[in-house]
């Protein structure tokens, strides 16, 4: 499993489903057979919450406690804070106390680095490792966009949600200048989707039109519904709480669209080789 794919989920707007993303797009892949860990990077510990862990501030070992001991240059032992889910995916949960190590960050040598480091320990026994990130450009999404190979963008039909898109773009084209000349853009996931709704269909025409012709733009999409929210209070996926409704068959749908842009690089690195 040494073809591990690290992909940041990432948007500065909150509210976009990147913690919906994370959970039900992990459990997806793990229903495909795929070996999955999760990463809450977000002091609101809304991963960690979202797969059952109600009471993330009495978590023995957090991210946080393990990004602390890289910067102090302990030794580390990531497996200590890994967390399994009954569904089969691992969690690296959070807890308020990354907010505090956010702060030690911005004065801390190799600051960008820290998480990729953490992850690093790791990544070998794992073929895709998702990280949440927190709804902000600070040092923890740099963080991640660091440790990332691949960034997918989700991104609500509304005006402020495709408003901030270009600040997202930006900010990786500066990651991947400055710091991570590997990371790439999967795509942009629209989430919350209401199909029937003129201003569901005029903006993700408009991102389509604007961005689709650099970025993809996935086929799927994400549709609005409160079963998302019922599941995430109780701690589970789509596919355990409303195993036949309509946004679990869209994660399911996804997990093939992300299998198969895990798949192309592999194929084409095959055929230049037999070039």
């Amino acid at each position: 499993m040494s073809d591990c794919k690290v992909i940041a989920l990432a948007n500065q707007k909150g509210g976009v489903g990147k913690t919906t993303t994370a959970v039900n797009l992990g459990v997806s892949l793990a229903r495909q057979g795929k070996k999955v860990l999760l990463v809450d990077a977000d002091a609101q510990a809304n991963l960690t919450m979202s797969l059952g862990f109600s009471r993330p501030d009495d978590l023995p070992v957090t991210l946080s406690a393990v990004m602390r001991d890289i910067l102090e240059d302990r030794p580390v032992d990531v497996t200590k804070s890994i967390l399994h889910h009954s569904e089969g995916v691992d969690l690296i949960p959070s807890n308020i106390e990354l907010s505090g190590l956010e702060v030690r960050l911005i004065h801390a040598i190799s600051r960008e680095s820290v998480l990729k480091t953490c992850v690093g320990e790791i990544r070998k026994n794992y073929d895709y490792c998702f990280i949440d990130c927190m709804p902000s450009l600070g040092m923890l999404t740099i963080n991640a966009l660091a440790a990332a190979d691949r960034v997918i963008i989700p991104a609500q039909p509304h005006y402020l949600s495709a408003k901030g898109l270009e600040l997202l773009l930006s900010s990786v084209s500066k990651v991947r200048r400055q710091i991570n000349p590997a990371l790439r853009i999967d795509g942009i996931l629209m989430t919350m989707v209401m199909p029937r709704t003129n201003i569901s269909k005029e903006i993700t025409a408009t991102v389509r039109r604007v961005y689709g012709q650099k970025i993809k733009v996935f086929e799927t999409q994400i549709p609005h519904s409160i079963r998302a929210v019922e599941a995430t209070v109780e701690g589970k996926s789509l596919f355990a709480y409303d195993k036949g409704g309509k946004v679990a068959a869209a994660y399911k749908e996804l997990g093939k669209e992300v299998s198969e842009l895990g798949e192309k690089p592999r194929i084409q690195d095959r055929t230049d080789r037999l070039r």
